[in-house]
């Protein structure tokens, strides 16, 4: 009751201490506390830890077509306002953060594409996916289709089977189509919204990407876990005069060499398929190497508190290598998604990676998720991303 009174619109089974009534999975149910004051509704899953994701805390809404209309209309509109030229090039629902928990919707310019990883909005689906197209369309948007990427093992723990493939909407067609083209940044991007992870690209981090080439001019860069190239490509535009794009996947480099001939930066720039570990154990054991940047933006390293301690390493290990390869005066931009590693515990990590690589960071700047990616207060799992920039002396 705490919990829900500060915001947070989670329910867990063991929270749950008398039920009144019956109801089916994925239900509307209403909370109440301990003196049967009301506290919200939402939907209802026995099967999930998480037993009601509370939607709204208004005991007169009706849960309608005209509600979820309503609440996509302001996740747009806010959209609009807070991306401005990127509003084809973001994220457009970002779960509880917007009231549609469990529910992700990116745009690629005409592409959309959607996870679902909630038995609420599962079965909602069939309402939300063509209201959004509606409403994009009645604001003059051009849409081409919607692909849904429900494959997350988080479907598991709903009860929830894995699905992949276009969505059939009404006057949209992919027609076969792969990929979307984007600009983000004033760097072109094809991503490929099929077999690429997550959605295909990560948005969240645009701005982050811009404060990295605002001070790549001139430098030689060394860009880890380079997905498809967009921090490699960033640095390229801001006057990098050389990057080397590292990934373990082959897929992802590929995407990165074709994105960077798309951009005519080709000549500027190396692709290294890689463990990103490794290549920095071996930068780290010949001493300082000659690159004057060296971006760090691996995968989450945890997805549980439980593995914590072990993901704390991972990012230690990566940092302190990074520090010890970089020469005195170079810079490290570094980052973390996962919302376990709390900004304090991600903080903590790079003090101690500098004190034993023996350097002192001097902090240039910091980010966050961009502001598609919404924090909401009373919910920590929506303030994921942290990001630093610093020169290493």
């Amino acid at each position: 009751e705490r919990s829900i009174k500060k915001g947070h619109p989670w329910v867990y089974g063991e929270e749950v201490t008398d039920v009144n009534g019956s109801y089916r999975p994925g239900d509307w149910v209403d909370v109440t506390g301990r003196e049967g004051n009301y506290l919200g509704t939402g939907f209802v899953n026995d099967h999930s830890k998480i037993r009601v994701r509370i939607v709204s805390r208004n005991a007169n809404d009706c849960f309608d077509r005209a509600f979820f209309e309503r609440r996509l209309h302001y996740a747009l509109q806010y959209r609009k306002r807070v991306m401005g030229d990127h509003y084809r090039c973001c994220r457009l629902i970002f779960g509880d953060s917007d009231g549609f928990p469990g529910l992700t919707v990116d745009r690629f310019d005409d592409v959309l594409v959607a996870e679902v990883l909630s038995l609420g909005m599962e079965l909602r689906r069939d309402v939300i996916f063509p209201l959004l197209l509606r409403l994009l369309c009645d604001d003059g948007q051009n849409i081409g289709g919607l692909w849904e990427r429900s494959e997350s093992s988080i479907r598991d723990l709903e009860g929830l089977p894995h699905r992949s493939g276009e969505y059939a909407l009404e006057g949209c067609s992919l027609a076969g189509r792969r990929t979307a083209r984007i600009c983000e940044n004033g760097v072109l991007c094809d991503v490929d919204f099929v077999e690429g992870q997550k959605t295909g690209f990560f948005l969240d981090q645009k701005l982050n990407r811009r404060m990295v080439a605002s001070v790549s001019d001139g430098m030689k860069v060394l860009d880890c876990f380079t997905h498809t190239g967009s921090f490699a490509l960033n640095a390229v535009r801001g006057g990098a005069r050389h990057v080397t794009a590292v990934d373990i996947s082959s897929a992802a480099v590929d995407m990165a060499r074709h994105n960077a001939q798309l951009n005519g930066f080709g000549e500027k720039m190396e692709f290294v398929t890689a463990d990103v570990f490794d290549l920095l154990t071996h930068l780290a054991s010949r001493g300082k190497s000659d690159y004057d940047l060296i971006v760090l933006d691996p995968p989450a390293f945890t997805k549980s508190r439980r593995s914590v301690s072990g993901a704390y390493a991972g990012y230690k290990d990566i940092n302190y290598r990074a520090m010890r390869a970089l020469p005195r005066g170079g810079y490290l931009a570094t980052a973390s998604c996962s919302s376990f590693m709390t900004d304090g515990l991600f903080r903590k990590m790079l003090a101690e990676a500098a004190a034993d690589a023996g350097v002192s960071l001097r902090q240039a700047a910091s980010g966050k998720q961009a502001p598609d990616h919404p924090i909401l207060w009373g919910v920590p799992e929506t303030e994921y991303l942290k990001f630093y920039l610093f020169q290493v002396v």
